[in-house]
Parts: C-alpha cells; structure tokens; sequence
C-alpha cells in the first residue's frame, strides 16, 4: 500500500517492470451516470442522466503501447510514490501537430494524491519541449472524475462524438469527448476562439 503521511513522487520513462505493473494494478472507475456534454459550459453545469452505479474497466493492455517508449515521436511516463508505480501516461505526437496523450491511468489506491495532475505537468513539459501548440485527449461522458480534472487543469471540449463506440454497443449511452489544452498560441483565446 502507497504511504499517504509524505510519499516520495518521481515519474520515470517505463521499463521492463511496465507489464508487471499493468497487470498488478487497478485501473476500474465508478460510473454514476452518462453527462449530457455542453461545449462552452463547466462539467458542474452539465446534466447527468443517473444510472445504478457500475465499475468501468477499459482493460489496459502493456503491449499495446510498447513502441511508444523508445520512438522519436512518443514516449510512457510511469508515476511512483516510494518505490511503487501508481499510474502511467502515454503521450505522442498526433497527426495534427498537437501532443497526443493515448492513456492516462491511476491505480485505484493512488487516486487522490496528485498523481494524474502530475502526469499531466510531465505531459504538458513534453509537448512544450518539442515545440506543439497544446494537448488533445479523449475520454468518456461516463468518467466524470477525468472530465473534472481536465477542466481544473485547463482543458476544454473541442468536440463531441455520439456514435463512436455504437459498433462495440448499439445502445450505448457512452459520448467520446475531446479535450484540447492550448499552450500559447497567438491570435487564439483558451479556449481557442480567435482574438
């Protein structure tokens, strides 16, 4: 168990220990309900139609992102407190310009100590280093938890797709939402309306 009294926090690029740690961590969230997503306006503003609470696991598979850590273009960033992995990002460069974070996770029994927010800084550091304008992301109107800390951490909905995940479910209520994180770009707002 991860000591909560004063962790010592590092982020390493991942190593041969990556699939052992997928495998020995929990990845699952608490679905409430499905948001009905309203571009322009805060997640708090957002309606939410209710379900009976479930667990969500999307199922993170380590060989999927193996060429990620030593490509020019990608890299995963495992988070540690002490001397235990407790989360991951997986960030590359995207067909349009911007970083592109692939997963971002955090063990189950880490949450609520800055790891994701942490994650996001190295993120952040790594697509400033290489030059690109800012961060895009997915994630699910039924993970409201990661909707709420991509708006705390500076992120907003450039786009929502309603059928995306119809052909793994015809009656899914689940909404991809993507996040966008501008870093400085001229002649745009943060939110990325023009001046």
């Amino acid at each position: 168990m991860v000591n909560t009294s004063s962790p010592t926090f590092s982020i390493r690029v991942a190593d041969e220990c990556f699939e052992d740690y997928i495998l020995n961590s929990e990845f699952t969230f608490t679905v409430t309900g499905y948001a009905r997503v309203q571009i322009g306006e805060p997640v708090a503003h957002w309606h939410v139609d209710a379900v009976e609470p479930y667990l969500k696991n999307y199922g993170i598979d380590s060989e999927e992102f193996c060429d990620y850590r030593d490509a020019a273009d990608s890299t995963v960033l495992v988070a540690w407190l002490d001397e235990q992995p407790v989360g991951h990002v997986v960030v590359s460069q995207h067909w349009n310009g911007f970083a592109h974070i692939d997963e971002l996770a955090v063990d189950t029994g880490a949450r609520r100590n800055g790891v994701a927010r942490k994650l996001l800084d190295v993120a952040q550091f790594w697509s400033r280093k290489r030059g690109l304008p800012g961060i895009t992301l997915e994630t699910q109107n039924n993970n409201l938890e990661a909707c709420r800390l991509y708006e705390r951490y500076g992120f907003v909905v450039g786009g929502v797709d309603h059928l995306r995940y119809r052909a793994i479910d015809p009656a899914t209520q689940e909404t991809a939402i993507f996040w966008y994180l501008l870093f400085d770009v001229p002649g745009v707002d943060h939110c990325g309306k023009p001046l």
